[in-house]
């Protein structure tokens, strides 16, 4: 990688070597501001031709060709493929296929990155809360068709507990389906209102489908200034979390 991608993320988890992964920052790209420097993302209203250009620098840094998802805060899985003229109606997408890299671009979203333990397939998730609550990170498990005690999982950067401030009909939507999810709610300073912890929801939701090795979270996007942030302000960019799988 180029100086300017040092700080872009390599998750620590066991997944096998030819399990490739990648989280990058706003650092490395041509952006200007708000949006610098390494937005990721064509929605935003940053100059596509800046956008393009950080994109082809990603492929040609990580090698990899990303399969980009028109991502609505949804549920739907899509099999991943790399055609940049065929942008899919999707929140996850999955791939067995060498090369091609399953990914999302987030914002204070939560981020999810699957492999198996042979290291035959891989997927990735944008897992807002709406998405988490309606069964994003199941639905990509069932597309992946792994067995749990042979899924690894990996939280990537996301809005932290002390900043994710929601209404009680987010708590409602969560508690109504594992009542243990009460305890990643905490009452906040405004009357009515909870702070919630993304990663303990998502490691609720994927311990009932028998996930247990599940890495990463720990981070907060609006007090780490490597990464975009919605929350911290509205006109921003997007870094992406990629995996794929190396040829072998």
């Amino acid at each position: 990688m180029s100086d300017k991608a040092h700080d872009w993320l390599t998750p620590h988890w066991p997944a096998p070597e030819w399990v490739r992964t990648c989280v990058t920052t706003r650092a490395g790209g041509v952006s200007l501001a708000p949006y610098d420097s390494f937005n990721l993302a064509a929605h935003v209203e940053d100059d596509p031709a800046a956008v393009a250009k950080n994109r082809q620098r990603l492929v040609s840094q990580l090698g990899c060709r990303p399969a980009w998802l028109q991502q609505v805060h949804g549920i739907a899985v899509a099999h991943a493929h790399a055609d940049p003229e065929l942008v899919v109606e999707a929140d996850a997408s999955w791939t067995a296929t060498p090369g091609i890299a399953a990914t999302v671009m987030t914002a204070d979203c939560l981020p999810v990155l699957f492999c198996d333990r042979a290291g035959s397939r891989v997927a990735a998730a944008h897992a807002g809360w709406r998405g988490l609550a309606n069964g994003v990170l199941e639905a990509t498990l069932d597309a992946l068709a792994v067995e749990a005690e042979d899924t690894l999982v990996w939280l990537g950067p996301a809005i932290g507990p002390q900043a994710f401030e929601v209404g009680a009909e987010v708590r409602e939507a969560f508690v109504s389906q594992h009542v243990q999810a009460a305890g990643a709610f905490m009452p906040s300073q405004n009357t009515g209102r909870f702070m919630a912890d993304i990663y303990q929801l998502a490691r609720i939701r994927l311990a009932a489908r028998g996930i247990t090795a599940a890495y990463g979270g720990g981070f907060c996007t609006v007090s780490d200034a490597r990464f975009y942030s919605y929350r911290r302000a509205a006109q921003t960019g997007r870094f992406a979390s990629l995996i794929w799988l190396a040829d072998r």
